[in-house]
């Protein structure tokens, strides 16, 4: 009789947490929430994101031309023209941002950057971020041998150097702004597996746990329905941080050439700049844009990653 009274304590204590847990949607949502609300650097960083993503989605409205087209006039292509407050008040075609040493509109090769950006930025903190978390889950919940061999695999990728790996990639790969999301994915999932799993070693010697194993959950349910909705803000905080190194990193491979030649980043055109040496024909307005997105889109990742950090550990909270 006390054996069953236990069970049915058990089940109901189960129970109860499963009302409480029973809404990873609703308790993430508070959490972001809360994100935004607290901090103004994480509410702007996400501004940020937004704009980039209204200018990418209505990039084949904004631009005025295709970034890779080169514009001619009377068969003569119009090249280094710089931008109409320059420019004489008669230029017969007038650019935003002038044009390139082949004539190709600099504004447009900005506005289409931004699609490569986001791609592979949010592409390699999805996939950064649920490989990390996975890994996490499994190698904290279940330890012994599972946990050494996956936290071994973490200190492999540890000592792999990330740029050079993606050079590497790129030799045996077609040139692709893909290859930063493989190069990522195979790689930095080692940092958000490690916190997440530390997290895991406490959640899951709690009273609620043990009571879905006394209830007979079975051990992915209980995973994946109870433990994992705890450490879904660790997810997002290292995702949100994944954004920025991805689209650096991404600007960064393109930049020393070894990203795709037919799609345009921002780091594309900071290497065509380099290459046309516009930096010493004072070209300013070439160089600059494309600069000043890198470290916005930067920026904004740290901001929410900050954001998400304060509410996270209150003990970082400025009083």
């Amino acid at each position: 009789m006390q054996q069953e009274a236990r069970i049915q304590e058990a089940q109901l204590s189960s129970q109860t947490m499963a009302v409480k847990l029973g809404s990873p949607l609703r308790q993430l949502w508070q959490t972001n929430l809360e994100v935004f609300q607290r901090d103004r650097m994480a509410a702007f960083g996400l501004f940020i994101f937004i704009f980039f993503f209204l200018v990418a989605v209505l990039a084949p409205f904004i631009a005025p031309y295709d970034p890779l087209e080169v514009v001619e006039q009377d068969g003569v292509w119009l090249s280094n023209k710089r931008p109409f407050w320059m420019e004489d008040a008669d230029e017969p075609v007038q650019f935003i941002l002038g044009t390139t040493n082949v004539g190709r509109d600099i504004f447009s090769q900005l506005v289409y950057g931004s699609q490569t950006a986001l791609l592979v930025g949010f592409s390699a903190a999805i996939t950064v971020s649920v490989i990390g978390t996975v890994v996490g889950l499994i190698a904290g919940y279940y330890g012994g041998w599972i946990d050494m061999l996956l936290m071994r695999l973490a200190d492999v990728a540890f000592g792999i150097p990330f740029i050079p790996f993606i050079i590497v990639l790129s030799a045996f790969l077609d040139p692709s702004v893909w290859n930063v999301v493989l190069a990522m994915s195979l790689l930095l999932w080692r940092d958000s597996s490690r916190v997440v799993r530390s997290q895991v070693l406490v959640i899951k010697e709690k009273a609620f746990v043990s009571a879905a194993k006394v209830s007979g959950a079975s051990s992915l349910r209980i995973i994946f329905m109870y433990i994992a909705p705890s450490i879904l803000p660790l997810t997002f905080l290292y995702g949100s941080l994944a954004i920025g190194w991805a689209i650096l990193t991404e600007a960064s491979v393109s930049f020393l050439g070894f990203s795709d030649p037919e799609s345009v980043s921002w780091g594309f055109m900071l290497q065509d700049a380099f290459l046309s040496l516009a930096l010493s024909r004072g070209a300013y307005y070439w160089i600059i844009p494309p600069g000043l997105c890198i470290m916005l889109t930067v920026m904004a990742g740290f901001f929410i990653g900050r954001g998400y950090e304060e509410v996270l550990f209150p003990r970082l909270r400025r009083h």
